[in-house]
């Protein structure tokens, strides 16, 4: 472990878990049982130790909308698993080299982004398994999985509308919801349509745990990722790193400026 990421450590509050596989992720979906984890925007090798010393199941590294660089993945995606955690990674589309491109840098599953329908599905499945079963080419870098774990998104109308046949996607190991991109796609924006949507997520949830595929729904805190898994949401992950800390030190600055509260500035 880095000097720095000890440093960070709460003495008596974090402790180094059993270094898992994304077999043991996809055993314990497959016996119903949640699984948890974090989202991380912030780049780093540290961020990663950090993130994964918690106790978290897994750790998911987004290269689309977060700062993470390519040529780090490799020390990120060693240093997740290292601290006893999976390293995942939001891709940055689902065109077949993006999808194949963290495999090769360590990574050992993805969750695929704005995946149309079960054909697209399949197309992304495809792009991750070697051949006979897909077209994924020999040569990866460092680490990663024969078998990676690919959950899709469903985050666009089409995507729901061929729910059904998305869940019945072979190879596919989860879906996983994101409720603001498709509420975008369904024009559901804005608190007075708060309710609907809520209402599409349950759903969704629903319909995966009667298929049997695991299934999560983006969260941003430990209680929001709590009501998903009530419901049924094995795929459970529980905070985004940046929001977090965000919150977290403005808690700090408000308590020692003498205005504890929500908005600290």
């Amino acid at each position: 472990m880095s000097d720095d990421a000890a440093a960070m450590e709460p003495t008596g509050e974090v402790s180094l878990g059993m270094a898992i596989s994304e077999v043991d992720l996809r055993g314990r979906w497959s016996d119903g049982q949640p699984c948890h984890g974090l989202w991380s925007l912030l780049p780093g090798v540290v961020t990663g130790e950090v993130l994964a010393r918690t106790g978290v199941d897994y750790v998911v590294v987004d290269l689309q909308h977060g700062a993470t660089a390519e040529a780090e993945m490799p020390g990120v995606a060693a240093a997740i698993s290292a601290a006893g955690a999976v390293p995942l990674v939001r891709t940055r589309s689902p065109a077949f080299a993006d999808v194949g491109r963290p495999l090769d840098l360590g990574a050992r599953g993805v969750i695929v982004p704005n995946v149309r329908d079960a054909d697209h599905a399949r197309e992304v499945i495809a792009a991750s398994r070697y051949a006979p079963v897909g077209g994924r080419s020999i040569g990866r870098l460092s680490g990663g999985a024969d078998q990676p774990l690919v959950i899709v998104m469903v985050e666009a109308s089409t995507a729901l509308d061929d729910l059904d046949s998305v869940l019945a996607v072979d190879g596919l190991d989860g879906v996983y919801v994101g409720p603001g991109d498709l509420s975008l796609s369904l024009g559901l924006t804005g608190d007075e349509h708060r309710d609907e949507l809520r209402d599409v997520l349950s759903s969704i949830i629903a319909r995966a745990g009667a298929a049997g595929v695991p299934v999560g729904v983006h969260a941003y805190s430990g209680e929001q990722a709590a009501e998903y898994a009530a419901e049924g949401a094995t795929i459970v992950t529980v905070a985004v790193d940046a929001a977090s800390l965000r919150e977290a030190v403005a808690h700090h600055l408000g308590v020692a400026r003498g205005r504890p509260g929500p908005d600290q500035r």
